[in-house]
């Protein structure tokens, strides 16, 4: 509505001018020259018009955005005028200032609730430029590296050498663990950051969280896990021993007094050599069972080789196929790229993905089109990764937190050390596995 007025406001005064200066033309051309005098004037006084009144929109529209660009809201203009359409530009200017002013004022009560949550927050976040300038630090991360007001990484160096030496190394994208060691004892931080383009900034969020209670709080629950399945697994074995010792001992004593030789029969000493049988049996088990804990115990330091992950994962597929005769399965191999190699103990990995590969196997007996991939490969945080990927039946969501247990197992036969065994393999690596099953399973290597 409001530029319509102004169009037609400019349209009326042209138009004026234009009948102006054909009329002083025609009164020129019949040498009315007096006429034409005065036509000339009304033009000049016309076109003085028509310049004052477009920069007098000009000049509010200038006034109005140099006072939006220095947040000044105050700003108001008359709407009360003679002429219509500049009151409906003022009336729309001050309509179009109020929102603005209004949406300002919600952005900045936004932006103050969401410094106060991160000021509020339990943990640790800053932000540095390329420079290295800390353009934002809250309270945590200053209580958790005991130096405020951060506002330069080179300040880090007065906290720790080697966390400073850190920091400068830093990539997008990078997960760390660091040991802070100070006056008020050691902390264990994890460090995370992300990349950010604000303005055209290119920035690094880091956050960093004390996870010594959490450390705390997972070696509590691993203990309790552990001290659980040994229990299991010792009351299986010691208490068939305890209940034929007793039915044993009752043959050879009667009350206080011991049994003649004479009065055994011939049952009851070939229950006897039975019972020592079976004594015998659950000893040397529970002899297995130390010497496996033992094993776990004692896996000795990776001599690291760079590897072909090609050559690796075609000797592992050979020697699962030799073993696959009874239940054969189909074993694929996808190596990105084809020249890839791994810097690791060749021995200590083969027996992960040996363990990892007959459990796959197990989990497709007795299934028609079972397959197996070994996938290796580069991901995104640049990490090189093996999985071990099969179409079988899957782990019921309620043990996927249970089988890296030492000594858990659902199986009828084994130790349940395998997959402990091969977790504890990997962190000498320097790196992790971990499992996703739902209508595939598929355990992943990364390494360091």
């Amino acid at each position: 509505m409001v530029s319509r007025n102004i169009y037609l406001q400019l349209v009326f005064r042209i138009g004026l001018i234009v009948l102006t200066v054909v009329l002083s033309t025609y009164l020129f051309f019949k040498e009315s020259y007096v006429g034409c005098g005065i036509g000339v004037l009304i033009i000049i006084a016309q076109t003085t018009a028509l310049i004052n009144y477009v920069n007098q929109t000009n000049r509010k529209i200038a006034y109005f955005f140099d006072a939006i660009k220095n947040e000044d809201f105050t700003l108001r203009f008359p709407e009360k005028l003679s002429v219509k359409s500049l009151e409906e530009l003022n009336h729309s200017l001050n309509m179009l200032n109020s929102m603005i002013q209004d949406i300002h004022l919600k952005k900045q009560a936004q932006e103050q609730y969401y410094q106060e949550i991160l000021r509020q927050a339990d943990i640790g976040i800053f932000t540095i430029n390329s420079k290295g300038h800390i353009l934002f630090a809250n309270p945590t991360v200053q209580e958790l590296l005991n130096y405020r007001p951060l506002n330069h990484i080179k300040q880090l160096n007065q906290v720790d050498q080697d966390l400073y030496q850190l920091f400068q190394k830093l990539e997008p994208f990078e997960n760390r663990i660091y040991q802070l060691g100070n006056e008020r004892g050691k902390r264990d931080l994890s460090i995370k950051c992300t990349p950010l383009t604000i303005e055209g900034q290119d920035l690094l969020l880091v956050v960093v969280h004390d996870i010594h209670r959490e450390l705390d709080e997972k070696e509590t629950d691993s203990w309790v896990k552990l001290i659980r399945v040994l229990t299991h697994e010792i009351m299986n074995t010691i208490t068939p021993i305890t209940s034929i010792s007793e039915s044993i001992l009752k043959y050879f004593k009667k009350g206080s007094s011991n049994t003649h030789p004479t009065e055994f029969s011939k049952d009851q000493i070939k229950n006897t050599a039975k019972g020592l049988e079976v004594i015998k049996d659950q000893g040397n088990d529970l002899m297995s069972f130390v010497q496996s804990y033992r094993k776990f115990l004692s896996v000795p330091e990776p001599e690291k080789e760079l590897v072909s992950a090609g050559r690796l994962l075609e000797r592992v597929k050979l020697l699962l196929e030799e073993q696959n005769q009874e239940n054969p399965v189909s074993i694929e191999i996808e190596v990105k790229p084809k020249e890839l190699e791994l810097y690791i103990d060749s021995q200590q990995i083969s027996q992960v993905l040996l363990n990892l590969g007959k459990n796959a196997k197990q989990s497709l007996e007795g299934q028609e089109n079972g397959m197996i991939k070994f996938i290796c490969g580069i991901n995104e945080m640049n990490k090189k990764y093996i999985q071990v990927w099969d179409n079988g039946a899957g782990i019921p969501p309620d043990l996927l937190n249970e089988i890296f247990v030492p000594f858990f197992t659902t199986k009828n036969s084994g130790t349940g050390i395998g997959l402990s065994l091969s977790k504890q393999i990997m962190r000498l690596h320097g790196g992790s596995i971990n499992v996703i099953s739902d209508d595939k399973t598929v355990f992943t290597m990364i390494f360091d």
